[in-house]
């Protein structure tokens, strides 16, 4: 469909809850859908959520194929590319695991962030079909990045130690991570 543009932190749509999604398998749907897709493919992006491109409205997409590494996230394990509409997510044990996460809405930069290990993740597909999936490592961490956006939080937010959080080229240099 097309590439739209991502809102950038400050947005202060960022900061909304999205509304849930009732109606499926619809042609709006599905065109919100191209939509995210060609703009998350275009940008390198792991995940997309609706309201990172002003869409209201709780619904992600993200996906990392091991055959097409992706440049933002070199070291990825490959994450099956999903849609998922009204997620709910049930953190399972205490285990917590800090890594870098970067975000195209906030462009540039990376931070250390705190999330759970091992998550069950629900909700639905476009068309209305359940999913019900436990995950841990990178695709909880990706899962967890994305349905914050529903809830108006960007991963800054979650930092703990703002030495952390700064520039990717400052903060790994030499190393060839794009970010825009």
């Amino acid at each position: 469909m097309a590439i739209k543009p991502v809102l950038r932190m400050g947005d202060e749509r960022l900061w909304r809850v999205a509304r849930p999604v009732s109606h499926f398998d619809t042609r709006q749907l599905h065109d919100l859908l191209a939509d995210m897709r060609d703009t998350m493919q275009a940008l390198n992006g792991a995940g997309l959520a609706a309201p990172q491109i002003g869409v209201d409205l709780r619904v992600v997409i993200f996906g990392v194929s091991g055959e097409q590494q992706n440049s933002r996230y070199p070291d990825a394990e490959t994450v099956p590319e999903t849609v998922l509409i009204n997620p709910v997510i049930t953190a399972l044990g205490s285990d917590i695991e800090e890594d870098w996460e970067g975000c195209l809405s906030v462009p540039g930069l990376r931070g250390l962030v705190p999330r759970h290990a091992h998550i069950r993740y629900q909700g639905q597909d476009e068309y209305g079909a359940q999913i019900d999936r436990t995950v841990k490592g990178f695709h909880a961490r990706v899962v967890q990045h994305e349905c914050d956006h529903l809830d108006g939080i960007l991963y800054p937010m979650r930092i703990r130690d703002m030495t952390k959080f700064g520039y990717t080229g400052e903060l790994f240099p030499g190393k060839d991570m794009q970010d825009e």
